[in-house]
């Protein structure tokens, strides 16, 4: 239900106050997960996610605000009720990822309250991408990624060996000259299988083809890519090694790496992005040239 006249001052004035007590939540839980004592939890990758979800909301806020506010529905401030106390007790019990999803939902119910479904349409995107943020459990991490550890250092020292450089492997275990590299620290940039994942929605969505079938491959794609890309951060790291030295394969190249690692992924989906044209053609290409 629209509000008009008075009630929408009052939801105006009452705006504020919530944007207020919505910081109050969010900036303390922030700063204890990324640099506080929930630090360890953090991938190092969530600044960077929340700058993005901060600019997809900012890309999104005329539109947002040219909505027209609404009576906030009861199953909303359930919902917002619900939320609150999910926070509460992950704060005072110390559980960070129930506070996390907890203070995702409160906000998410902050725009379901004020804007009501339109506002949540408009946003869809930016909450997806926010999920991203959420620290995942260590045995998940280690569930999901066991068997990307051994295709990698497998695919990484395949290509190596064809090249001529004197590698072996034994399991995750790279051996180059004589060096050995384990691919669960040499590639540390497997825990960031997830952000190129969400990079990778973030430009399919961002480029926003309107041929859905195009946008779901490119979405998929998305995987391998990031894959493909670790691989190079493992070729990487181990020719520095072999050439320079374990010291500088492990310093500052190392952190390079992670660089030429998001540098790669980006290039690979923009030129699956260029194939999947050719294969699934925008209607927006066929109509002008048509």
């Amino acid at each position: 239900m629209n509000l008009a006249g008075g009630q929408r001052a009052m939801v105006s004035r009452s705006g504020w106050v919530i944007g207020g007590a919505w910081l109050t939540l969010l900036i303390p839980t922030l700063w204890d997960y990324l640099f506080g004592q929930w630090s360890t939890y953090s991938q190092g990758h969530e600044l960077l996610l929340l700058i993005v979800v901060i600019w997809l909301m900012w890309r999104e806020w005329p539109q947002i605000a040219a909505l027209p506010d609404v009576k906030p529905a009861w199953w909303a401030m359930l919902a917002m009720g619900g939320g609150l106390l999910a926070y509460a007790f992950g704060r005072t019990q110390e559980f960070i990822r129930i506070e996390m999803i907890a203070l995702w939902w409160v906000s998410l119910s902050i725009v379901l309250m004020c804007k009501g479904v339109a506002g949540l349409k408009r946003t869809w995107f930016a909450w997806l991408f926010a999920l991203f943020m959420m620290p995942i459990p260590f045995s998940v991490v280690l569930t999901l990624t066991a068997p990307l550890k051994e295709a990698v250092s497998a695919l990484a020292t395949l290509i190596l060996g064809s090249v001529g450089y004197p590698v072996g492997r034994t399991g995750v275990i790279i051996t180059v000259g004589q060096y050995q590299l384990l691919v669960a620290e040499a590639c540390a940039g497997l825990h960031s299988m997830f952000i190129l994942e969400a990079m990778g929605l973030l430009y399919s969505y961002l480029v926003s083809h309107q041929s859905w079938g195009r946008n779901a491959l490119l979405a998929l794609c998305a995987v391998p890519v990031s894959f493909t890309a670790n691989v190079f951060r493992v070729m990487i790291l181990v020719v520095v090694t072999y050439h320079f030295g374990d010291a500088v394969g492990q310093g500052f190249v190392h952190n390079f790496a992670g660089i030429v690692l998001f540098a790669v992924a980006l290039a690979l989906m923009g030129g699956v992005d260029a194939l999947l044209g050719m294969l699934v053609p925008d209607p927006r290409e066929d109509v002008r040239h048509g």
